[in-house]
């Protein structure tokens, strides 16, 4: 176990952490407000503590998958810590349980909130609450791939990579991945901007449109409103929900129209799969809202707005769906599980699994007919691997796994069916809003503390895709650690009486 190289990465992550706080101090001094000295406290900690652990860089700067894993789930788990400290000093959430929720919430873009008024936020507590989604919507190691020059030998940086970015398959767009990772926060960056224009031309303030961008890019929920998107003009839900849609989509389709590979990106099964389930759930539901609206356009509108908000796990809410009909809550409650596309901001299964399994499924029953056949599973005109499928299996199984044990978790504390299902489905899919008493009109801060450290764990599970968070409690990551400390005391040892 490579545990330098794990605690110099530690150190690059709170560092940059607290540079990352500077823009919300800044928003609180523009606004003459004090809780700008909680995030100078928490800026001063971080980058003490940061420099202190990657003062040195370690001569093996080797990384293999299982170091990339715990890295990852390190990283996620101090990020949360640290990043709630405002929250927790500035006396805005005074709970430490509650504070750690709502930052967790944040960073893994869930957008579970405990807070019953949000509209009482100071600006830069709000703007910070919305920045920890655009952070954690593309991923702060990938952002430290880009910036930090680190050794490439073994697959390093590949292996930090696949650690963290959503999705069953992770590949380079250019040869050297760090230009890889330019390359997507370049996108995720321009988006963004593009959003925020958008939205000012709806009359919406910077201040509103940088925070709401914020949420809309790393698909993350946090509204700047009680109501969510209620309130806000019809102009401003078609902007949220066609940027939604947008960021939901597998970043290679934009890199491929970028270098106008036109013919390749619109080959993309997963891409065209993922606008057809929405395309099909937007016409059942507004099916299903026609005769309880007012007006055909008002039926499309929600039905659009709500469709995008939970395939894309950003949980933001045109309307109270908890009172809609039970064909349209269930459409919901699916895509919630299925969610957006590989190598997007978007959390849940994946679209590119769903149809590697569908396709496994079509291959078996035609093997009862032709048993003698062999035949292979293509996507993109390309042959699956086999190892590919495996692991597609294995996620599902362990999702499942994961799932069920939390439900029976938080069903100890006796609250109805709905609630603990879509709680947990909406946390461990990363959407934020379930049904009955976490519904878009409700919150997660009647929940005990038992139940909020669950569903964080199940956060951060769905955001890391299960298998590094999963890692860290396997008793084998602390024992390596371990004999790799008493391995260098006792080099260390040798060299002196050596000498």
């Amino acid at each position: 176990m490579n545990n330098s190289m794990i605690i110099y990465i530690l150190g690059h992550v709170i560092r940059l952490e607290g540079l990352l706080m500077v823009i919300p101090c800044i928003t609180s001094l523009i606004y003459q407000e004090h809780e700008g000295f909680a995030f100078l406290v928490v800026i001063l900690a971080c980058m003490l503590i940061g420099t202190l652990m990657s003062l040195k860089k370690p001569v093996n700067q080797t990384i293999y998958l299982k170091e990339g894993c715990i890295a990852t789930a390190f990283s996620w788990v101090l990020l949360s810590i640290f990043g709630c400290m405002p929250f927790v000093i500035s006396g805005e959430i005074p709970s430490f349980t509650n504070a750690l929720f709502e930052t967790v919430s944040g960073l893994t873009t869930t957008g579970a909130s405990i807070l019953s008024d949000v509209e009482v936020m100071s600006h830069g507590m709000m703007l910070w609450r919305c920045f920890t989604h655009w952070i954690g919507g593309m991923g702060v190691l990938v952002f430290l791939l880009a910036i930090i020059p680190m050794n490439s030998a073994s697959g390093s940086n590949m292996n930090l990579m696949k650690a963290e970015s959503p999705g069953p398959s992770v590949g380079k767009l250019v040869p050297r991945l760090k230009h890889t990772a330019r390359i997507l926060y370049a996108i995720y960056f321009g988006m963004t901007l593009l959003e925020v224009i958008f939205l000012l031309f709806g009359h919406m303030s910077l201040f509103d449109s940088l925070c709401t961008a914020f949420g809309t890019a790393g698909t993350g929920g946090f509204g700047i409103k009680n109501d969510s998107f209620t309130s806000f003009s019809p102009y401003i839900q078609w902007v949220v929900t066609v940027f939604m849609i947008m960021f939901g989509v597998n970043f290679n389709f934009y890199y491929f129209l970028l270098f106008r590979n036109i013919r390749k990106a619109l080959s993309m099964e997963e891409v065209r799969a993922y606008f057809l389930i929405i395309l099909a759930s937007i016409g059942i539901i507004f099916v299903s809202l026609m005769n309880t609206m007012s007006n055909i356009w008002d039926a499309l509108r929600h039905a659009s707005f709500q469709v995008a908000s939970i395939i894309t796990t950003t949980g933001y809410a045109s309307a109270d769906f908890d009172q809609w009909s039970q064909i349209s809550r269930t459409v919901l409650v699916i895509l919630m599980f299925i969610g957006a596309c590989a190598g997007s901001t978007g959390g849940g299964m994946k679209v590119s699994r769903l149809i590697i399994m569908f396709k496994t499924v079509v291959k078996e029953l035609g093997s009862y007919f032709h048993p003698k056949n062999i035949k292979k599973i293509n996507m993109d005109g390309k042959p699956v691997e086999h190892e590919v499928v495996r692991a597609v299996n294995v996620y599902f199984i362990t999702l499942m796994t994961v799932f069920t044990i939390s439900v029976l978790l938080v069903s100890v504390e006796g609250r109805d069916l709905v609630t603990n299902f879509t709680a947990v489905a909406a946390c461990l899919n990363n959407i934020g809003p379930g049904l009955s008493q976490v519904g878009p009109t409700q919150n997660y801060g009647s929940l005990t503390g038992f139940s909020k450290y669950v569903l964080m764990f199940d956060m951060l599970a769905g955001r890391l895709e299960l298998f590094p968070l999963l890692l860290i409690f396997n008793p084998c990551v602390y024992r390596d650690m371990i004999m790799g400390v008493v391995r260098r005391i006792r080099r260390g040892g040798d060299m002196r009486r050596a000498s």
